[in-house]
């Protein structure tokens, strides 16, 4: 396939570059700190979002999307990025719906997606760091489940209205089997969630589960098998995270290479001395590299094809090439990109959670080393 845009992807692409610049700009995510707002997004621009119909992008026509995929999804990611919009879109419109589909559950929720009416969060991970291991259990109860243990990094937790939850069902932490995903809706008994602002701004919940209990229909596919859809789950909020960084990257590129040809010192723009536009140059080849990556993994995605190995790679290649543009555009606005007077800052700032999300580089680098064998 091509490693670009066809006439429509490029006309959606048009289309969320303004709407998100004019909706979402980076002076959105200032307003909503210093207001110390306590949801960490705008729902009125979820509502937003759902009536220009992005929220259904993945969710099938017949069920009320757009029946659109993982590259039209990140288009829109890109935008947001590039703005650093704070939005539920990736955690909710992309990973949840991407574990919902095809089954039971998809019926009950994607209608509050598509209408901008429902937020979804992810309780996956249970560490420091983003791992494969997964030790909360979920044991019979009844008809159904109860769920026991505690989730952490967990984006929107505090407001979301379903909870897309991984619990060990049978096995130890550490055996790939034996997983169940379960949907469970935010208000249910026994859960506390304790939101964390991090160092961009944004919300995240420590989420502790005490006998949470479901009952059956709460399982997405099949109980020990929840490995189908978690993986599901995991490949589409991968490659949307690295849309996005891609798209934090790109933005953090332009504003540099603007400031490059606007300050002045000795009487010359600066973009003229020699080292920056080297340096400039050699982030722009590394920006394209990486897109190349995001939009091959997408491709294969669409395309029902084994992607574990490209997602890993766009995930990578985007973690690495983002850090160098935000580092880039620290250092070229000289001391003044360090200042909160300068928008610079946020883009790091948001670089460094999106990099944490589903695995850093050095959690992708390993899982392509170990699949080559070493």
């Amino acid at each position: 396939m091509p490693l670009y845009l066809n006439d429509e992807q490029t006309m959606l692409r048009d289309t969320a570059k303004d709407f998100v610049a004019e909706h979402a700009p980076v002076s959105h995510l200032r307003a909503l700190r210093d207001a110390d707002d306590a949801t960490g997004f705008s729902r009125d621009l979820w509502k937003q979002f759902a009536e220009m119909g992005l929220n259904g992008i993945l969710i099938p026509e017949t069920q009320g999307g757009l029946g659109l995929g993982h590259v039209e999804a990140g288009v829109v990611l890109e935008e947001i990025g590039r703005n650093l919009s704070p939005s539920p879109f990736l955690a909710t419109a992309v990973a949840a719906v991407a574990a919902l589909q095809g089954s039971a559950q998809a019926e009950r929720w994607f209608p509050g997606i598509v209408a901008g009416d429902t937020v979804a969060a992810l309780a996956i991970d249970e560490g420091a760091k983003h791992r494969d291991r997964i030790a909360m259990t979920a044991a019979r109860s009844g008809n159904g489940f109860r769920l026991t243990g505690a989730k952490q990094f967990v984006a929107h937790g505090h407001v979301a209205d379903l909870l897309i939850v991984a619990a060990r069902t049978a096995g130890s932490p550490d055996e790939a089997e034996g997983v169940t995903l379960f949907a469970v809706p935010r208000d249910t008994a026994g859960l506390t969630a304790t939101p964390e602002r991090l160092a961009d701004s944004s919300l995240a919940s420590r989420i502790a589960f005490e006998g949470v209990e479901v009952d059956a229909d709460a399982v997405i596919g099949e109980v020990d098998a929840g490995r189908t859809p978690l993986g599901r789950l995991l490949r589409a909020g991968r490659t949307g995270a690295a849309a996005e960084l891609l798209g934090v990257g790109g933005g953090a590129m332009d504003m540099t290479v603007g400031y490059l040809k606007e300050r002045k010192q000795f009487g010359v723009a600066i973009g003229s001395f020699q080292a920056l536009q080297h340096r400039a140059a050699h982030l722009y080849a590394e920006m394209e590299v990486a897109r190349a990556a995001v939009l091959k993994a997408q491709q294969l995605l669409d395309g029902g094809a084994d992607a574990d190995d490209a997602v890993s790679i766009a995930k990578a290649m985007t973690g690495m090439a983002t850090t160098l543009s935000v580092q880039e555009g620290i250092q070229m606005h000289g001391g003044i990109g360090m200042t909160d007077e300068y928008d610079i800052g946020f883009y790091m700032k948001r670089a460094r959670v999106l990099a944490e999300m589903f695995g850093d580089v050095g959690f992708h680098a390993d899982r392509l080393a170990k699949a080559a064998g070493y």
